[in-house]
């Protein structure tokens, strides 16, 4: 099918933003650094961490050129995009060590520009740019849509629906479904019950007992000023998915609207940020899938898949090719390892690694280098061993958020526990087998689940004089010896 006029304006503009980008990056060597992950897998923190580690020396040995003395310096400087909002460093900073509670979830994009002064293990000086682009997962996650037309997603959507254990979530949206023809005249009411009750669905989807993952569109939980407006009010129909809707129809109405979602949202996310991208990050959350169990997990694979796909897109253009360099390393990071005895982190990676095997066996073919880490960006517990019995067991000391449950104990945020995490199997496919493997949340109303790990407020640090402490973590200098280390060589 030949391009249409749209689509070669849309590479035109990508072509410019190109060119110009490349003759910036001539003059000041420039890394952009995404980070994204699914809801509450620990984005803010990380790059929070990050920052903080590089401008207040942090604990590094694993990243080269920081151990070795070669880095002078990182300071924070303008970013270089007006119309982004800055990170909120010094807030996000405040919460973790003054105040001791995790960052609000990423619900929008935000930037920040971090400027490493460095020496070149030949013994010149130079600096390095790091703009660090934060935005959610759920948003990479839509771009796959615009490959799909709205009867190819609709399809897709209403199978996976079907499934368990979306199947039961999906109960009142399903009810309404079966009352809706397609062809029938366009409703405005009907439409906005059906994209109420698909949002619902959704929304039940991500519940911690069910930990989803594959939840497009993503702007739909998390709709910001778009809330409200046709562009998110719109629901998969049973439409055949070739052929065009009669005029006037109830799936002319909905296929109208899904492709305005992809036009005023997802296109351009896709054109102004994600094309522009050097390397990224893709943070994980593992442990909450464990938690609801093998759907989750299978699911979490899926939406990793997904993910994985989506640097395929908008690479075939001659201009973006030869003027900006595609994403050349991308890095899966298994977050909260710190829930984990370090005998199990490991594990935890092998788990990530197995999920993102298929995907990444497709990836190799654009060139790209993977990798997977299990990480804790800020630590949030120590490890002890515990008497019980004639036994020690491996376990973790930290301080359970308030609220927070175990052994029939409700927690006030106060007081320090040891608890025992318990190991996870030494073979990763376990945790994928479904059957005789392991049940979780989504299976057991009374939360006796195989893996249950509690939500550790951030830790209490000692200050060393007028200094800022620095912030304990796990495995963060292998991540940014992947990431960066090799443009500081």
């Amino acid at each position: 099918m030949a391009p249409s006029l749209s689509d070669l304006l849309e590479e035109a503009r990508l072509s410019a933003r190109a060119l110009l980008d490349y003759g910036e990056h001539l003059f000041s060597p420039t890394v952009r650094l995404g980070v994204t992950g699914l809801s509450r897998a620990g984005k803010t923190v990380f790059i929070t961490a990050l920052v903080h580690g590089l401008t207040r020396g942090g604990r590094f040995p694993v990243f080269e050129a920081f151990d070795t003395g070669r880095i002078a310096r990182a300071r924070l400087e303008p970013q270089p995009d007006d119309g982004v909002p800055r990170f909120a460093y010094e807030r996000h900073l405040k919460n973790l060590i003054e105040d001791r509670c995790w960052p609000d979830s990423t619900v929008d994009i935000s930037e920040l520009r971090l400027v490493i002064d460095y020496q070149r293990q030949n013994g010149a000086d130079r600096s390095l740019t790091l703009d660090i682009v934060d935005y959610p997962g759920e948003w990479l996650l839509d771009l796959p849509l615009l490959a799909k037309s709205y009867a190819e997603w609709s399809a897709e959507s209403l199978a996976l629906s079907r499934e368990k254990p979306r199947a039961h979530l999906a109960q009142d949206w399903h009810a309404q479904l079966a009352t809706l023809q397609a062809d029938a005249k366009e409703d405005e009411q009907a439409t906005l019950k059906a994209a109420r009750l698909f949002t619902d669905y959704l929304r039940a989807c991500r519940d911690e007992r069910f930990a989803m993952s594959l939840l497009p569109p993503g702007r739909f939980l998390m709709p910001g000023n778009l809330a409200g407006s046709p562009a998110l009010t719109f629901a998969p129909l049973d439409v055949p998915t070739t052929g065009a809707p009669p005029d006037g129809s109830l799936w002319a109405m909905m296929e109208r609207r899904y492709e305005a979602y992809k036009a005023i949202v997802v296109r351009p996310f896709f054109r102004d940020h994600f094309a522009r991208l050097d390397r990224q990050i893709v943070l994980v959350d593992a442990l909450a899938a464990f938690n609801s169990g093998p759907e989750a997990l299978h699911d979490l694979e899926a939406a990793l898949e997904g993910i994985l796909d989506c640097f395929h897109v908008g690479r075939s253009t001659f201009l973006s090719s030869l003027f900006r360099p595609r994403i050349d390393r991308i890095l899966f990071a298994a977050t909260k390892a710190d829930h984990l005895h370090h005998q199990s982190h490991d594990r935890l990676e092998a788990v990530l690694r197995h999920a993102v095997s298929a995907a990444a066996a497709k990836a190799e073919a654009t060139g790209a280098a993977i990798d997977v880490v299990a990480l804790s960006a800020v630590r949030a517990t120590r490890e002890a061993q515990v008497q019980r019995g004639r036994e020690k067991l491996p376990s973790l000391l930290g301080t359970p958020a308030p609220g927070e449950t175990g052994n029939g104990e409700i927690f006030d945020g106060k007081t320090e526990v040891a608890t025992f995490p318990g190991d996870l199997p030494l073979d990763a496919q376990a945790l994928f087998a479904g059957e005789g493997a392991f049940r979780g949340l989504a299976h057991d109303a009374a939360d006796n689940s195989d893996f249950r790990f509690l939500r550790f407020r951030p830790p209490l640090l000692e200050r060393d004089g007028t200094d800022e402490p620095t912030l304990p973590h796990i495995r963060l200098d292998r991540a940014l010896q992947f990431l960066i280390g090799d443009r500081l060589q």
